[in-house]
């Protein structure tokens, strides 16, 4: 066991390094890197399989024994970092994070890296989230119903944001996670021979009308905005959730929440 680190500067590298990566996007895209807090994530990432290359204690939350244990099932052996209550609370976002930050390997959303669990895949696309917590609610939804994959379409974040990875409670590290562009996600899933059916407004038929057994994809966008004409153009059909009372919309990660479970709920769940 290598000899624990111990930091009590707030000026020190691993500090300010911390500090960066959780506040710009930039650094963690140029560092492929990103941070994580708190038990179950740490969890969750490690049972992802990502890599941590630092990993930061405070000792009167959590015991130095608990964090070799969390590490028992690490692909490689990170640098253990003990921090005083000062460094702690700098660092980490609020008190209850239980004492345990990380810095972790960001992953590679390539689209060609998805495998599906079969031949009748049912994968979730968002178009163009914004939100943090609409994107942390879509992938718990997503793990929820033990989807083949999550996609997103024309990303315009951060999948490692901080307050993406708080939203989702670690869900980005247990769903399969792609992006790329609409066009370049159509052309994927089409050539997976994967229904597409988009949630739409207009020209839409009742999502309970559709047979989603054979491989498919629900389609979702903003609440703002919708879906580009580009995906009802190369949809199998456009969907709709019948409204009963005075708005025409819900809460994206509402939506694909609800036609997903209709479309388990036909696979037999």
């Amino acid at each position: 066991m290598d000899e624990i680190k111990q930091i009590s500067s707030l000026q020190n590298p691993w500090v300010k390094k911390t500090l960066l990566l959780k506040e710009k996007s930039r650094e963690r895209r140029k560092e492929g890197l990103f941070v994580l807090e708190g038990r179950r994530e740490l969890q969750l990432a490690l049972e992802g399989g990502f890599e941590l290359q630092a990993l930061f204690f405070h000792e009167d939350i959590i015991s130095e024994e608990e964090v070799y244990r969390f590490l028992e099932g690490a692909k490689t052996a990170p640098t253990v970092i003990s921090i005083t209550k000062e460094v702690y609370q700098k660092i980490a976002y609020r008190e209850t994070t239980e004492g345990v930050l990380a810095i972790a390997k960001s992953k590679e959303q390539n689209l060609d890296a998805l495998s599906f669990k079969s031949d009748t895949p049912l994968v979730l696309v968002a178009e163009a989230p914004e939100k943090p917590g609409n994107i942390g609610a879509l992938l718990r939804t997503a793990d929820a119903a033990n989807l083949d994959a999550v996609i997103i379409a024309n990303p315009r974040g951060d999948l490692y944001n901080p307050n993406v990875i708080r939203s989702s409670v670690g869900c980005i590290f247990t769903n399969q996670i792609a992006t790329g562009t609409t066009a370049e996600v159509i052309t994927f899933l089409k050539g997976k021979n994967i229904d597409l059916y988009s949630a739409a407004l207009s020209a839409s038929t009742p999502y309970t009308k559709m047979d989603f057994t054979d491989a498919s994809a629900i389609i979702v966008g903003t609440e703002a905005a919708g879906l580009t004409d580009e995906w009802l153009r190369h949809s199998k059909a456009n969907i709709v959730i019948p409204m009963r009372g005075e708005i025409d919309s819900m809460n994206v990660s509402v939506s694909a929440a609800i036609i997903i479970f209709e479309a388990l709920r036909q696979r037999g769940l």
